[in-house]
């Protein structure tokens, strides 16, 4: 009899942290493994949206994913009074990890955003950093400098993410632009969208559409233009780790400038090692299967991982 595909819904349990309700996923370890990897989503965040990737990096230890605040349908920090800056989402993994892993190592595997938020936490809680046994970037960034904009870009993004963050525009975007008629219609069309849909063949693309519709509707909107407003002001060259980095970057990545990124992980981190590999875009499709996200665990960095914790 042939084994039953892994549902992500099988994985996924309540989260509660500080007073803010989400989700986790949490994939055990297989036999003979016991590397504890923590996993974190970038900015367009679901669990399910990152699942096949997981599954990959199940092969080599126990893979936790939790949601941040905002993100993935969870709470934002607006209920407990606080804004979603880097520092306050550095803070949050901090109690996460401390909670969840105790004294044990980690692993910590940050995906774009979420590589933001890791090295922040890590230069805020130093005694942390001595727990990370290996740390991951994939097309994570450092630096407002990382990014492939020109300044009247750059100045037309700072003013629009901040006119976006206001209570009355996100309460306008929420209910009248990510309604399901708009995204399926307008979004597709619109610069940023067809960056999206650049790896997508027609057969998967009404997939990808209804896809997308849940990640945009499952997102703080508030959320989403205040941590882009930071994006655009960030700096995390200002403390160094005592960690090296192993950096997932992708060839022909739309969002940032791959050597500057390396200039300013140079900066922070002990040691870099590079995996360059060759994506269409910043990530593969958000329905890509299995073998096309397996890109972001090259080989290289799956023989390192293999190793014994």
């Amino acid at each position: 009899m042939s084994k039953k595909p892994a549902n992500p819904a099988d994985y996924i349990a309540p989260l509660n942290m500080n007073g803010l309700q989400g989700r986790m996923l949490r994939m055990p370890a297989p036999k003979r493994h016991n590397r504890e990897i923590l996993m974190l989503y970038g900015h367009h965040a679901l669990l399910e949206r990152w699942w096949t990737l997981v599954q990959s990096y199940n092969e080599l230890g126990a893979v936790t994913m939790p949601d941040l605040p905002g993100f993935g349908g969870m709470d934002s920090f607006e209920k407990i009074g606080r804004k979603p800056t880097i520092d306050a989402y550095a803070d949050y993994l901090a109690a996460f990890i401390k909670l969840t892993y105790k004294r044990r190592r980690v692993t910590i595997v940050g995906i774009s955003f979420g590589f933001v938020v890791a090295t922040r936490m890590l230069q805020r809680y130093p005694e942390l950093a001595k727990r990370v046994d290996f740390l991951v970037s994939i097309v994570g960034f450092m630096h407002k400098d990382d990014f492939l904009f020109t300044p009247r870009t750059r100045l037309t993004f700072r003013i629009a993410s901040r006119f976006f963050a206001t209570r009355p525009m996100a309460f306008l975007i929420r209910y009248c632009g990510l309604n399901s008629f708009v995204i399926r219609s307008v979004y597709s069309r619109l610069p940023a969208g067809k960056k999206r849909f650049i790896e997508v063949g027609e057969e998967e693309y009404s997939r990808m559409i209804d896809f997308d519709v849940k990640l945009w509707q499952a997102n703080d909107v508030r959320t989403h233009w205040l941590t882009t407003s930071e994006f655009l002001n960030l700096d995390n060259c200002k403390a160094r780790v005592n960690l090296p980095v192993w950096h997932v970057a992708s060839k022909h990545d739309h969002y940032f400038n791959n050597m500057l990124v390396r200039e300013h992980m140079l900066v922070v981190f002990e040691s870099y090692e590079q995996v360059l590999t060759n994506t269409k875009a910043h990530t593969p499709s958000i329905v890509a299967d299995r073998k096309r996200m397996l890109i972001f665990l090259p080989r290289k960095l799956r023989q390192e991982l293999s190793r014994p914790v």
